[in-house]
């Protein structure tokens, strides 16, 4: 077992079963899970904490350490290196989404990689990361990673084959101020923002406390006599273009939430809704780069009309079980798993 590793912010120790409650809790959430190729999404309190048994095992071995993530006492994500599955070691990381935006992914992680090369004599390593997750390439390229080519996982979290992109970096190639307690450089914070309007990915955002401007929005899970929910996907040339979503809008100065979801309704499908058949169900707050988004979610069964896209959007019923096959925005991610439970 390795000895705690202090850097400005942080202390990476071994896992205990007693972070098995906040790990679960954490890591049960599909805006992170969804990022993980080894990780199954629900993730089980019963999964975290054999897992978390299996570090110690590993550590015993020599065939990896992976470090409980903590900052102040509190356990904010994990980060570890896998030795043996190919030439170099592998890396491996991950943040709860209320601590994103603030570098910690790259503080950790440039913490253990300067370890395993004093300590453990490591001059190889690789990672892999979505080939649309630019929050995490910018992470590995702050931290010396080198893009060496494309790639195929299985995700678990999403029941299929992703496509990815390989890094490679070697020892010495100079982790970009891992151990100091500062926001990403101005450039890649710039960048790291275009690639969300794009995307929609999970990148790193400003912290709630900076004085982002909210973004009300309303959303609705249309469900089917067959119990499918509705998604839409939005069309070229919108942002975060190619990504499902739950039908749905920006609420009007002045208009209730009810009020705006009949009105994009009406506008974006054709159909009537009555304020009586909305069921509110959860809310979604989401930190994008140069808003935070706030946004209720309401459960619908009943309407007026025939379903048809007026804006271009592709339209798809989709069984509960499947929707996390759906990529979505961040803000909608964390939603699935409450509907699914509800359905």
């Amino acid at each position: 077992m390795i000895a705690p590793i202090a850097t400005a912010r942080l202390l990476l120790r071994p896992l205990e079963a007693a972070d098995a409650t906040e790990l679960h809790r954490l890591v049960n959430d599909y805006s992170v899970a969804g990022n993980l190729a080894r990780v199954p999404f629900p993730y089980s309190r019963t999964r975290a904490e054999e897992w978390i048994a299996s570090t110690r095992r590993q550590a015993e071995r020599g065939e990896g350490y992976h470090l409980a993530v903590t900052e102040a006492g509190t356990l904010v994500g994990c980060v570890g290196l896998t030795l043996g599955r190919q030439e170099a070691a592998e890396l491996g990381y991950w943040i709860g989404r209320a601590y994103w935006g603030r570098g910690l992914a790259r503080e950790a992680a440039g913490a253990l990689l300067a370890w395993a090369e004093r300590e453990l004599g490591l001059r190889r390593f690789a990672a892999s990361a979505l080939a649309d997750n630019h929050a995490s390439h910018a992470v590995l390229r702050a931290l010396g990673f080198v893009e060496v080519g494309e790639g195929s996982e299985p995700y678990l979290s999403r029941n299929r084959v992703m496509p990815v992109r390989l890094f490679r970096r070697e020892a010495g190639a100079g982790a970009r101020g891992f151990g100091m307690a500062a926001a990403p450089p101005a450039g890649e914070t710039a960048a790291l923002a275009a690639q969300a309007a794009a995307t929609g990915q999970p990148v790193p955002a400003a912290p709630a406390a900076s004085g982002l401007p909210l973004v009300l929005v309303v959303a609705c899970a249309l469900i089917d006599a067959d119990g499918r929910v509705l998604l839409a996907q939005r069309p070229q040339g919108k942002p975060m273009a190619g990504l499902w979503e739950f039908p749905g809008g920006k609420i009007a100065p002045g208009e209730s939430p009810e009020a705006a979801l009949i009105r994009e309704l009406r506008e974006e499908l054709d159909i009537e809704v009555a304020a009586a058949c909305l069921a509110p169900l959860s809310f979604a707050s989401h930190a994008y780069p140069d808003f935070h988004l706030l946004m209720p979610l309401f459960v619908c069964r009943r309407w007026r009309g025939t379903l048809r896209p007026r804006e271009g959007q592709r339209l798809a019923w989709v069984r509960p079980q499947r929707l996390a096959e759906y990529p979505m925005p961040p803000a909608d991610q964390p939603l699935v798993a409450m509907l699914r439970e509800m359905l």
